[in-house]
């Protein structure tokens, strides 16, 4: 299909308005399901004088959701106790680390507590990774994830920080996000691509959200956040044309070439350069990014 030029302006204008951030209203509403969580946390007896952090994550506050998204990740990060991974050949004994005495699933019960004390039963649901906390008018819903810190251990004794989750249904399964580290890449590829990289992670989004509606693709086989990853792992000089149509030609046109085969694309990471993006562990397939990919380039008309 190739475009006349009234085309190309619609176009053009079209991922214009993707590219931008969510409007002063919705803004606002995210922020106050992050408020009325903290307040919750600091009215709990039991959690009040713990060592907890709570952050808002995931798109909202990585800057990359879009009009509409109708909700808000929320992390409850308890510093108290830490989940460990260990170089091999090594053990807790190792690092001189101590048995925790506060677990995991007492954590969960006493945010499960706080919460329902602020919002009410009906309010708050317990899923089997988050708590769902059901919007009104003054705030989004917001998923709250309860956390303990994870330590990535290394031979010096050193670690990295990240966050780490154990889902209900099965305890011995860990769920490890780095939202730190994920924040502070996105702001560098941010700065270094004239400010583009967030609404060119914008459009892809919105690309993904019609296609999810048209029932092009499967919702849980194409994530917002695998969008936000696969722009990430696009060479920041593809991101700074004089159109949003050209970057985001370019960018998919980059991203089905390295995503033809496993070889192209095995060192690709997430966000947070800490994670593979194409392995066993995750629940997308490179063969399914490929063909969202086509299935973007096709619905936009680029040709």
């Amino acid at each position: 299909m190739t475009l006349n030029l009234s085309g190309k302006r619609y176009l053009e204008d079209r991922l214009r308005f993707w590219a931008q951030s969510p409007s002063q209203t919705e803004t606002e509403r995210c922020e106050n399901a992050v408020r009325a969580v903290k307040d919750a946390i600091a009215a709990s007896s039991k959690l009040a004088s713990r060592d907890i952090r709570i952050i808002a994550q995931g798109s909202y506050r990585n800057r990359t959701n879009v009009r509409g998204e109708s909700d808000v990740d929320v992390g409850v990060i308890c510093y108290d106790t830490f989940f460990e991974q260990y170089p091999s050949g090594t053990s807790r004994e190792t690092f001189n680390n101590a048995p925790a005495s506060y677990t995991y699933s007492q954590y969960k019960a006493e945010l499960d507590d706080a919460l329902v004390a602020r919002f009410g039963r009906r309010a708050v649901h317990r899923g089997n990774k988050a708590f769902d906390i059901h919007e009104n008018s003054y705030r989004v819903d917001a998923d709250v994830a309860p956390f303990f810190e994870h330590r990535r251990y290394s031979l010096d004794g050193s670690y990295l920080s990240g966050v780490e989750l154990r889902p209900d249904n099965d305890t011995t399964q860990r769920v490890i996000n780095w939202p730190e580290q994920h924040y502070r890449n996105g702001n560098a590829k941010n700065d270094a691509t004239n400010r583009s990289y967030r609404g060119l992670v914008r459009i892809v989004k919105n690309i993904r959200n019609e296609l999810v509606d048209a029932k092009a693709i499967s919702e849980p086989d194409v994530t917002g956040f695998l969008c936000e990853c696969l722009t990430w792992n696009a060479p920041n000089w593809l991101m700074i044309h004089d159109t949003y149509t050209e970057d985001v030609r370019m960018i998919l046109m980059h991203l089905f070439d390295h995503t033809r085969s496993d070889a192209t694309c095995s060192e690709w990471r997430e966000v947070s350069d800490l994670k593979y993006l194409f392995r066993t562990s995750q629940r997308w397939t490179r063969a399914q990014a490929n063909d969202f990919i086509v299935k973007a380039w096709n619905h936009l008309g680029l040709g």
